[in-house]
């Protein structure tokens, strides 16, 4: 069921950019840096999405390797907690009267 979910799903996204790529095929001119090229709008507009997308996760990456770390600290800290714990458990008991 699953899988028929997804792949109803990816084949309505994919009509929906096939829509939108016939409606918007008019030519634009593009000028960047380094000149300027013609290309169609849609191809402009999923290009500047992918670039975007792209640029919002290397910005992201930061974050998630500083969390990664500090999630190795814990896990490590946890399990020296554990050791303890364990080795305070098999200790015998005393009564020091």
């Amino acid at each position: 069921m699953k899988r028929i979910v997804t792949f109803a799903l990816l084949l309505l996204v994919s009509l929906l950019g096939l829509t939108f790529a016939l409606m918007n095929a008019e030519s634009v001119q593009l000028h960047y840096y380094f000149g300027d090229i013609q290309a169609p709008l849609s191809l402009v507009v999923v290009i500047a999405i992918i670039l975007g997308a792209s640029m919002g996760v290397l910005a992201s990456m930061g974050v998630v390797f500083g969390q990664k770390r500090e999630l190795t600290k814990l896990r490590k800290s946890t399990r020296i907690a554990k050791q303890e714990v364990s080795n305070l458990r098999s200790l015998p008991l005393n009564d020091g009267h």
